[in-house]
């Protein structure tokens, strides 16, 4: 279908903006970046999740498709070559305007600029540079700004993006070759690897101090620091389009972080927008809880030292559905427990359902200078709910527990079965946020508000 001809910006970015939801963009900046005089916003290093929308995701970016065009087919999106939805194309100078009128109204702290492919990558991938320059150079846009980087497009194109902006992504789409082939057979994973690949690469020379300068560019007055892609990169995996398990999902993840030097890797639950014979029914709606569970697994690679190995393995290929995964791992590994609060490393404590990063940082401080008990542990933020079944402090637990898998499950099961249904059953599709409560009606407390903050498992 054509690009509509004589619509209005207002139009534009009705269609644009809708037809960008299923990116996931919400998380922090990454970038530290004070105003500069003559120039128009800043960037703050967690500055940018304060705010969602009703379906959960961060509204405090202009969250918009460049085009929703695209000469791909692939059986999973809606702007899709075969459907028949209303397609819109801005232009670099709308991109700019929206961009900075909103800023000024103080709507968004930064863009979030993706698309689909219009006539080629080059072409595409030329197009989010001519506005990426604008913005930083004509407009003096000093801003966050997150763009995706085409795959098959020019090393050069993206290389004068990763200048401009500050995070950029390349959609994986799916966790293996096979299932890309199925649902997107006009892609191929190694074309998305490339221009990964170059911006890890770009990054690392960033921190060497090598920053390239190209010819047309040298002339330009120094308006703002160019740093390749200081934010780092992300991708995105869809979750449930294809028959991956979670171990084959979390293991493409680990991979990614490790041979990639990845920001995030963010999992979308799959949405069946198309009625296709390749994609699956899905009665219960999109997998949500599978979807959380993946980003708590995620966490404990990034933060608490775990491996995909330890927390799934083939012959347990899928997590818990009623127990998150540092609680499963820790009740198939009774063994290692209970710790002892005042002789556990730093790392053992991580690995106690309740501790996290900052409440295991707090407590080999505060124990050098005294015993601790189950009360200071309290204080320092570890949520003893799940904590006490594996904790002793001098040698005493703080409740006689009987360290049985089926007992402790048993209590746990109470509070987590409760909300792993909830999730679960959401007859409407809902984009998983760090500030989620479960899908309860109640408010959440200030201690699950700051164990979701914090990352507290």
């Amino acid at each position: 279908m054509l690009i509509q001809q004589n619509m209005d910006l207002k139009e534009k970015l009705a269609i644009l903006a809708d037809a960008a939801k299923y990116d996931v963009a919400c998380t922090s900046s990454g970038v530290e970046r004070k105003g500069r005089p003559g120039q128009l916003g800043s960037a703050v290093y967690a500055g940018l999740c304060h705010s969602f929308a009703a379906d959960g995701r961060c509204i405090s970016l202009l969250k918009i498709l460049y085009t929703n065009q695209c000469v791909y087919d692939c059986r999973y999106c809606i702007n899709r070559r075969s459907n028949d939805v209303p397609r819109a194309a801005f232009t670099p100078d709308e991109v700019c305007r929206l961009t900075m009128e909103f800023y000024r109204r103080n709507y968004i702290e930064g863009l979030f600029l993706s698309s689909g492919v219009l006539k080629s990558p080059d072409y595409t991938m030329d197009l989010l540079y001519q506005t990426l320059w604008k913005l930083r150079y004509e407009c003096g846009f000093n801003g966050y700004i997150h763009v995706k980087a085409i795959p098959g497009a020019d090393p050069v194109l993206i290389e004068r993006v990763g200048l401009l902006a500050d995070r950029m992504s390349v959609n994986l789409e799916l966790p293996t070759a096979e299932g890309l082939k199925k649902l997107a057979p006009s892609k191929d994973r190694s074309r998305i690897l490339l221009p990964m690949r170059q911006i890890q690469r770009g990054i690392a020379a960033q921190r060497q101090g090598i920053v390239p300068y190209h010819r047309e560019e040298r002339n330009v007055p120094y308006r703002w620091g160019r740093q390749f892609v200081p934010a780092g990169q992300s991708t995105q995996m869809i979750v449930g389009a294809t028959p991956e398990n979670d171990y084959q999902m979390i293991s493409a993840a680990e991979a990614l972080y490790k041979n990639y030097d990845l920001k995030r890797v963010f999992y979308s639950a799959f949405v069946r927008v198309n009625d296709d014979s390749l994609l699956p029914a899905l009665p219960g709606g999109p997998p949500l809880l599978r979807e959380h569970r993946l980003y708590q697994a995620d966490w404990l690679l990034r933060f608490y030292g775990f491996t995909s190995g330890e927390l799934l393995s083939e012959s347990q290929p899928n997590f818990n559905v009623f127990l998150d995964p540092k609680c499963d791992w820790a009740l198939r590994h009774l063994e290692l427990f209970p710790v002892e609060v005042m002789t556990a490393d730093y790392y053992t404590l991580l690995r106690v359902p309740g501790i996290g990063v900052r409440s295991a940082k707090r407590i080999t401080a505060a124990r050098r200078s005294g015993r601790l008990d189950f009360t200071d542990l309290k204080k320092m933020g570890v949520v003893l709910k799940r904590a006490f079944y594996f904790l002793t402090c001098g040698g005493k637990m703080m409740y006689p527990v009987r360290l049985d898998r089926d007992h402790i499950t048993a209590q746990l099961l109470g509070e987590e079965k409760r909300r792993a249904w909830d999730i679960g059953q959401k007859d409407s599709y809902r984009q998983m946020s760090m500030f989620d409560d479960g899908f309860l009606n109640p408010a959440p407390t200030a201690e699950d508000l700051s164990a979701a903050v914090l990352g507290q498992m």
